[in-house]
This record gives structure tokens, C-alpha cells and sequence, in this order.
């Protein structure tokens, strides 16, 4: 295997090679720091290339590595979505409205140092993280590399494109909303959401917004937050095992969509009866559910307001905000902490009641609408317009983080037009494992052509 394809294999093939000696760490970095150099100019999806200090980290893995001192994160190489604090750069949150240095790195980028991993760039994303496509005026438009036509999703889709691109294994990414999630669908990765609590550096926007991680591979992702978060057991076995026991599975199209949901493409439906059959094939029990979101989920939209409004607390100039970015911080305004705090409530009801009510272990639905949304769809489109399209076409992923559910996007094959499809899993509050074997397991069936 070449360096290029190392590169592009994830993390746990690359720890698996540094393990075994291999390779270096200073090797791998110094190969995907061309890889980026070569793919980023196509896709645009760096916010800041980390060159000096990641070839540092990766002698100081090596050396570890040599001591005996190394785990398996040791000497990876990792993208950082630009809504991490690392010492001595600017996190943009997408905007020009921040202007001065972190002092110090963040909760995660700490855990992810002490670990031995080693940063290599800070990937771009929407202003504030609030849309789901990646075109901020500080960074233009980060493409889709199946499609460059084609938007990368959001809010972590510098980091998809990234991985997608095969620059980097891994990449660090948030979901507040569906933003690990829609991005890891719109580029043919794995996304996974864990619940919420579990990885440092969680707990934006009212609590909504979980840290977690893009890959390439469902293997990849257990490694990354095996070594990050908390969980009841381990997820990389889980995943290798890929053997969850026979679970009862609620297939639903049910969308959580202040309107009218857009149209599911037929495409995007196709691959989701073809999951629910080969999960079928596998022992599980599949029925079809209608789920009951009402007031209790659609009340995250007071969370997602209310955070957006409060983020701008972590601005330095508020005025440099893109104009729609105001718009959709002034419609967040009036959304007080009693409201928020109720808001709260309702979501951890929903959590406590939704796959009990139902009589599910884990709900199969779509991850968006169709497959990934041309760049510049919603260009003409003012805040409170977006705000509801954003809705109508991805209404399936914010419930869950209200939630605080487990929640992932699974790769599931391609469209017509090469374009990738995906489905999303949902498991209960602190089944991470249990919905990471079997997520596996439907990866591994559908790999293997059964789907």
C-alpha cells in the first residue's frame, strides 16, 4: 500500500502501521501534509495548515513510541474543525468576527495532545456553525470532492471534504443539529453521533451540540472515541465484533419538519429499504414506525435559536457578521433561559419515551432528503426562509440531538449520478456501544454487496 492510500485509510489502519513499526509518525505526517497540500486547492476545505507544529507532535510520538509509551492514537494524524480552541490561532467559529489567538487549547485538543495525536490542520465550516452547506465569506466555498458541484454539507464540512478527499484519515467534527451527520452523508463517510455528554468539549448551543468525529470507517470512528469519550464498554470491540444480538428496528420516514418536509428522493428511499432488508436478512426485526415527534421535539428549535443568539458572547466584533448570520441571531433574541429550560425538558421526555413508545431498540430513517444539495442552493434566501428550507430538507437529524441520543450516518452505496447515499441509525440514551456493533454490522453487510 502506498503512502497516498495510507493516508487516505484512516486512523485505525494507521495505528495498526505505527503500531507495528511500520511506518513513523513523521512519515505518515509528512504524507498527509502533501496530500492536503495537493487536495485542498480542489475543495477548499482548510481553514489553517498546522505544518510546523504537527511534524514537532509527530517527533514527539515517535519518541514516545520508542519509549514505549504509546497508545493508539499516538502519532495519527487528525483535522480539527475550527470550533476547537488550539493555542496561539484564532478559532473563527467561520466568521470574521473573531479576531484574537486562543490562549490556551481547548478541553479536547488537550485530551487529543495527551493522547499523541497529531493536529494537522483546521478544517472550515458555516459562520457559527448554523447551516448545512460550507460557503463563509471568510473561507468561500468548501466543495464536495465526489462532486465539486456539490456542497460538503455543514456545519462540519471542512472536515468531511477533507477525509472524503482521502487528505487526512480522520477529522474532528460537532453536531448541533445533524452537523456531523449530514456532512458524513453528503461525502460517503461515517458519522457518528454519540450521546450527548459523552466527549469533552460537548454542550453547545443549550446543550445540543456533541463533539464526535467524520472517518472513513465505522472501526475508525470506534477507535477515535473509545480513546476520547465515556462510554458503559468499549466500542472498538463492539465494533469488531459487529454482533449486537437480534434487535427490533423501527424503519420510519417520519420528519421533524416545522412545515412540510421536502420530498424524499427515490433514491435516498431505495437505500433505505434495501438497510431495513439486509437487517432483515441478519435476524434483526424490522417494522415500520410512524414516529410522534409533536411540540416535545420541535422545541429544539428554541435551543438552536437560543444558542445561536448566545454564541455571539464568544465574539470579538460582533458587527463583521455576515448579514443573514444577523438575521438569524436577532430571530434567536427573544429566546429567554425559561423557555430554554423548558425546552430542555422536552427534549429529555422525548429521549425517555420515543423508542419505548414505539417498541424499538434502535429507529432506521434517512439522513437528509436527497443526496448532497448543489453549491449555492439557498443563496438568495434571507433567515428566516433558510432557517425553514434547512428544515424541510434536513428534518430527520436535530430531534435526536434534543435528544441526546446515540444517532449515526451510515454510508449506503451511491445515487445514479455517483453521488453518495446514506441512512441514519438512532439508538437509546447511552447505547453507544450496542448502536456502534450495530452499525458495523450493516456496514460490513452492505460492503460485502447485500445491500
Amino acid at each position: 500500500m502506498t503512502l497516498d492510500a495510507v493516508v487516505a485509510a484512516g486512523a485505525a489502519h494507521q495505528s495498526a502501521l505505527l503500531t507495528a513499526g511500520e511506518l513513523s509518525s513523521r512519515e505518515l505526517t509528512e504524507a498527509t501534509l502533501a496530500a492536503i497540500d495537493r487536495e485542498n486547492p480542489r475543495i477548499n476545505a482548510v481553514a489553517e495548515v498546522l505544518r510546523d507544529e504537527a511534524l514537532d507532535a509527530a517527533d514527539a510520538a515517535d519518541r514516545s513510541r520508542a519509549a514505549g509509551e504509546a497508545g493508539p492514537l499516538t502519532g495519527v494524524p487528525i483535522a480539527l474543525k475550527n470550533d476547537l480552541d488550539v493555542a496561539g490561532h484564532v478559532t473563527t467559529l467561520g466568521s470574521r468576527a473573531v479576531t484574537r489567538a486562543a490562549a490556551a487549547d481547548g478541553e479536547l485538543v488537550t485530551v487529543l495532545r495527551r493522547l499523541g495525536a497529531v493536529p494537522v490542520a483546521t478544517t472550515t465550516l458555516p459562520e457559527l456553525m448554523i447551516v448545512g452547506f460550507t460557503q463563509p465569506e471568510i473561507t468561500g466555498v468548501t466543495r464536495n470532492p465526489i462532486d465539486p458541484g456539490r456542497t460538503s454539507g455543514g456545519s462540519s464540512g471542512g472536515s468531511a471534504a477533507l477525509v472524503a478527499a482521502g487528505a487526512v484519515g480522520i477529522a474532528t467534527a460537532s453536531d448541533g443539529a445533524g452537523s456531523i451527520r449530514i456532512p458524513a452523508a453528503a461525502c460517503g463517510l461515517v458519522g457518528f453521533k454519540p450521546t450527548n455528554g459523552t466527549v469533552p468539549g460537548s454542550g453547545g448551543w443549550c446543550g445540543l451540540s456533541t463533539q464526535g468525529c467524520v472517518t472513513p470507517t465505522v472501526a475508525d470512528t470506534a477507535l477515535y472515541l473509545d480513546q476520547v469519550g465515556t462510554f458503559s464498554g468499549s466500542l472498538v470491540e463492539a465494533a469488531a465484533t459487529a454482533a449486537p444480538g437480534f434487535l427490533r428496528i423501527g424503519l420510519t420516514r417520519s420528519a421533524a419538519a416545522a412545515t412540510r418536509a421536502e420530498k424524499l428522493d427515490p433514491e435516498v428511499d431505495a437505500a433505505l429499504e434495501r438497510a431495513a432488508g439486509v437487517l432483515r436478512a441478519a435476524g434483526h426485526t424490522v417494522v415500520e414506525v410512524d414516529v410522534p415527534y409533536g411540540l416535545r421535539a420541535k422545541s429544539a428549535t428554541l435551543r438552536y435559536l437560543g444558542g445561536i443568539a448566545q454564541s455571539v458572547d464568544r465574539l470579538d466584533d460582533p458587527s463583521l457578521l455576515e448579514p443573514r448570520t444577523r438575521g438569524i441571531v436577532r430571530l434567536g433574541a427573544p429566546v429567554g433561559p425559561r423557555a430554554i429550560a423548558w425546552a430542555r425538558r422536552a427534549g429529555e421526555r422525548f429521549a425517555s419515551e420515543v423508542h419505548r413508545d414505539l417498541g424499538v431498540d434502535v429507529i432506521l430513517s434517512p439522513v437528509m432528503s436527497s443526496t448532497a444539495l448543489p453549491v449555492g442552493r439557498w443563496d438568495e434566501l434571507g433567515a428566516l426562509r433558510l432557517i425553514l428550507a434547512m428544515n424541510a430538507f434536513y428534518p430527520y437529524t436535530v430531534q435526536w440531538n434534543h435528544a441526546g441520543v446515540p444517532a449515526v450516518s451510515v454510508p449506503a452505496g451511491l445515487a445514479s449520478d455517483g453521488l453518495p447515499l446514506a441512512v441514519q441509525l438512532v439508538g437509546q440514551r447511552d447505547d453507544d456501544v450496542r448502536l456502534m456493533g450495530l452499525t458495523s454490522q450493516l456496514e460490513g453487510l452492505i460492503r460485502g454487496g447485500l445491500a
